[in-house]
This record gives C-alpha cells, sequence and structure tokens, in this order.
C-alpha cells in the first residue's frame, strides 16, 4: 500500500510530459539549439510557459527574492516542513533540450499525478525554477539556489556582465528583489529531491534506469606554469633544450596518473582534467619556453581531494626538473567541498523505484547542481536518469522521455510517502 492509499503505483501523463519537453525546445535562439542563456529575452520567454504551466496544473506561481520561479502547492498544514523539487530552465550555449529542464518537468508531471488521484498533501509542495544554476555571463552559477540559502554576497552582486549590468540590476529584471534576500533565506523547506539527467555514460552502459545520487563532488581548480628557456626548434640539439612543452606533457601524464590512483582506492567517485592549456611563444618552430595549464579536479571524498591537492606540488617539480625547467606558479584558483546527499532520502527513492519496479544503483555527481546549496538548508538527495552516449552540454545531448517519466513517477511516490511522515523543520 504507498502513500496515497493504492496498491498500484501512480505514473505520471507521458504525453503531457512530452508536450512541455517539445514546448520548450521550441523556444531556442535562432539557429542555436537548445539555448536559453540565464537574463535573456529568451530565457524569460521559457519562464513563462513555465509560470502558465504551473499555474494550469494548480499551483501558485510567484518569484522570489532571489529570482527564482516557485509553483506552490499548498499543503493542509502551512506550519509544516515544506517538500520542494525542481532543477533549472537556463543552459548552456546550445545545450540544453533536457539538461535541468528534465528536473522542472518531471517535478510538474508528478504533482500532476498526485493531484489527479484527489490526493491533497499534508505539507506544502514546492516547484522551482532556480535562477541561474549554469554559469552565466556575470562570472557565477547557481545565482538562485546560492540566494535562496543565503549564499550570495555583496561581492556577488557587484559583479559586472554585459553592458555594465551589475548581477543585483540583473536580478532584479528578472524580477527578484536583491535588497530583500538577506531576509528571504528559507528556514521551511524539510526535503528537497531533484531530477536531473546523467550527464555521463554510467546508466546507459550498464543498462540501469535511475541512479540515486549518494554525493555531489567538491571541484578544486589550480593554474600551473612552468618555464624553460625558448629556442629555434631546428638549432637546438634534443639533449640541450629546457622544453616546457615537454615538461608540461610529463605533469599532464602524472597528474591523470595520480588521478587514477586516487579512483582506485575506494573513496568515490574522483577525475582530473586539463582542458585548458597555452604554450608560449605558441610558434611551430620554436622550442616552448614557457607552459601554462589550468587542472580541474572533483572529487566525492574532501580527504581525496586534499591529499591530491598535496601531491599536485612534488608531481609539478619533478616533471619540471626532468626537463630542465623551473616551477613558476602553483595557484589554487577555487575549492569548493563535497555534498553528501540525505541518506535517509536516498534510502525512500530507492524504496519507491523497488515498489515500480525500476533498478537503481548508487551513483556519485561530478557535476555541481542546485541541490549542493539547497543541502545547506534541508536534506538533499538527486536521482539521475541515462543520457543517450553520455552525452550532455551539446547539441545532441538526449534522454528519452519514458525515461525521464520513470524517475517522475519514482518522484511521485517519494513525495507521497514523505508528506505522510514527520519532517523536521530546516535548521
Amino acid at each position: 500500500m504507498n502513500a496515497l492509499g493504492s496498491n498500484v503505483p501512480l505514473k505520471v501523463d507521458r504525453a503531457q510530459l512530452q508536450k512541455d519537453f517539445d514546448a520548450l525546445a521550441a523556444l531556442t535562439e535562432p539557429g542555436k539549439p537548445w539555448t536559453r542563456r540565464s537574463f535573456t529575452p529568451m530565457f524569460l520567454r521559457g519562464r513563462d510557459y513555465l509560470a502558465r504551466r504551473f499555474t494550469e496544473e494548480g499551483l501558485t506561481a510567484h518569484i522570489d527574492a532571489a529570482g527564482n520561479l516557485v509553483g506552490r502547492w499548498a499543503g493542509r498544514n502551512p506550519e509544516a516542513p515544506v517538500l520542494m523539487t525542481g532543477s533549472h530552465s537556463d543552459t548552456v550555449p546550445s545545450g540544453g533540450r533536457f539538461d535541468g529542464i528534465a528536473g522542472i518537468l518531471s517535478g510538474l508531471a508528478a504533482i500532476r499525478a498526485m493531484r489527479l488521484t484527489g490526493f491533497q498533501p499534508e505539507h506544502s509542495i514546492d516547484l522551482v525554477d532556480f535562477l541561474a544554476e549554469e554559469p552565466s555571463e556575470w562570472g557565477l552559477s547557481c545565482i538562485g539556489s546560492r540566494g535562496m540559502v543565503g549564499a550570495l554576497s555583496a561581492d556577488h552582486f557587484a559583479m559586472i556582465g554585459p553592458d555594465s549590468e551589475r548581477l543585483d540590476t540583473a536580478i532584479t529584471r528578472m524580477g527578484g528583489s536583491p535588497e530583500n534576500i538577506a531576509k528571504s533565506i528559507r528556514s521551511d523547506v524539510g526535503a528537497f529531491v531533484e531530477i536531473h539527467i546523467e550527464q555521463g555514460p554510467v546508466l546507459e552502459a550498464e543498462d540501469i534506469p535511475l541512479g540515486i545520487v549518494s554525493g555531489i563532488a567538491g571541484i578544486a581548480r589550480v593554474r600551473l606554469r612552468l618555464e624553460g628557456e625558448a629556442g629555434h626548434a631546428g638549432t637546438v640539439p634534443m639533449s640541450m633544450r629546457a622544453d616546457a612543452g615537454m615538461a608540461m606533457a610529463r605533469l599532464m601524464l602524472a597528474l591523470r596518473d595520480a588521478a587514477r590512483a586516487e579512483a582506485d582506492r575506494g573513496r568515490g567517485h574522483f577525475t582530473a582534467t586539463i582542458g585548458v592549456m597555452k604554450l608560449e611563444p605558441n610558434g611551430a618552430n620554436v622550442v616552448p619556453g614557457a607552459a601554462e595549464a589550468v587542472v580541474d579536479i572533483r572529487a566525492e571524498n574532501d580527504a581525496a581531494m586534499e591529499d591530491y591537492l598535496a601531491t599536485i606540488a612534488t608531481l609539478v617539480k619533478a616533471a619540471a626538473t626532468a626537463e630542465g625547467c623551473r616551477v613558476a606558479a602553483t595557484e589554487r584558483l577555487s575549492r569548493t567541498f563535497a555534498v553528501a546527499c540525505d541518506a535517509r532520502l536516498q534510502a525512500l527513492i530507492r524504496d519507491a523505484a523497488e515498489i515500480h519496479g525500476f533498478a537503481t544503483r548508487p551513483l556519485a555527481s561530478g557535476a555541481g547542481h542546485d541541490a549542493a546549496f539547497i543541502a545547506r538548508i534541508a536534506p538533499a538527495a538527486m536521482i539521475f536518469v541515462p543520457s543517450k552516449s553520455g552525452i550532455s552540454h551539446a547539441p545532441e545531448e538526449w534522454t528519452d522521455t519514458e525515461a525521464i517519466a520513470r524517475a517522475a513517477d519514482v518522484l511521485a511516490l517519494t513525495l507521497s510517502t514523505l508528506d505522510q511522515r514527520p519532517l523536521a523543520p530546516a535548521a
């Protein structure tokens, strides 16, 4: 017997879910599918569609102080902690048909399925489209979720974006009220569950319909600079070179091997990537005199991250020495910490999936999500659905509607189950 009083688990309306995906996919910048960058007119067109759909499904929609679109299904007990779900509708350039929007539309589908049974929740349920989860033109991501939990500072508000517009001005333009964010921090959320596409290859490769996210990786970025001696590519003997490019090549392999070793130690998800690298003077007939790179490190386990960061200095020095070069910089650019998903919520999701007959597996998120910030004020968890070929942030990003609908089925049962259980108010 599930929480709605039926032996048959709810199934969301697949046809309506598909209709909503198609409608939002049509709202894209011309020639750049599927693009709705935050703070743009196209983003607001997508928001208008969502607000209209929220209202059609019986939710009361408003924009909060941080610029988030919130649809509320009012519960019988206005004093009870709120249940929350949702994600984001903004996209990276040419890459957002499912990323983010799957979490909003599956939340809407789950609420619709519950409402059509006549179910009336004890707790209010909020469906949220968080503002600017993707990195914005202001150089900041997760703007709406940061604002909801009190993680936007005066320095953030003063960031300058296109046309010299301050971030606080841009939030106001989205319908928010930056001057009221500090006094609008949510303290009433009892639980948050976010559905998201995996953005990786694991679920598809293992033919598993749902991933239950164990945690969201912390991220560190480190700038590395090696300096040698530039010279003529045809006249400096190989044995007499101080080739910064070769030193960087050694370092890249050493960093990869060290990351693999951390991943093999059984301390959770761990990756290290060099996606930015430049040589100086960058001439085809010149031995590189300098090489610079940024390494992106992601770890589910903060101790593993710290161990790796401590190892970098040794690896940099060894690579430089081997090629007769010197270390010019090892600079930590940024560091965020890992967020563990709530164990109780993970168990409830697993139980709901089992009732529906869906296999699951635990899976860490190597990407950042709004859930990482909401976890500061409430227990939080995530459900992943497979991404075709593991592709995301690209026009080819694809997840079948049925795959997302399965997650929405599980979300409906998870929310209705949570609604029948006592929830501690947010701290």
